[in-house]
């Protein structure tokens, strides 16, 4: 596998990589597993069991790795998706939280307890607009759910039925 990418997002799996990698492929368009290295004799895992896995998802090249129970994930690092639609949205909340837990404003730990932000790819013009009545209604509305509304954070950013 050919490097393209300067910084590459390294994910620390307990003994789970190619289940997740396998999931997270699954969910994304332009996705694939471009490598996988294997345990030898050496070890220190069991030899042929996956040691990491070279993968992309939506052309962001990742790797994972079976490093056992010692780091786990936390919401100090996410991955942020920007979304254009409540349907792109709602389709990318049920699957990765199929399993896993909502949170506040948009975020989500998946199964593997990985860190999402499934966003609106209006809200950072929202939150820099002008009009500080706007962006204080948008983000009031944004604080205030799990998943993401589309339409609720556009009405509130309008001031429709504030």
């Amino acid at each position: 596998m050919a490097i393209q990418h300067k910084i590459i997002p390294h994910l620390w799996f307990d003994k789970n990589a190619e289940d997740a990698v396998n999931f997270y492929v699954s969910i994304f368009d332009n996705s694939k597993i471009a490598k996988i290295s294997r345990y030898g004799d050496a070890g220190p895992g069991p030899k042929g069991s996956v040691l990491s896995i070279g993968f992309q998802l939506s052309d962001q090249e990742f790797v994972a790795i079976n490093g056992g129970p010692v780091f786990q994930f936390n919401e100090a690092v996410s991955f942020l998706i920007w979304c254009d639609t409540q349907a792109e949205i709602d389709a990318l909340w049920d699957r990765l939280t199929d399993g896993g837990k909502p949170s506040q404003c948009g975020w989500l730990k998946d199964r593997f307890g990985l860190v999402w932000q499934i966003n609106y790819s209006r809200m950072p013009d929202m939150l820099s607009a002008t009009d500080e009545r706007a962006t204080n209604r948008a983000m009031r509305a944004m604080m205030a759910m799990k998943k993401i509304d589309v339409r609720r954070l556009d009405d509130a950013f309008a001031g429709k039925g504030a």
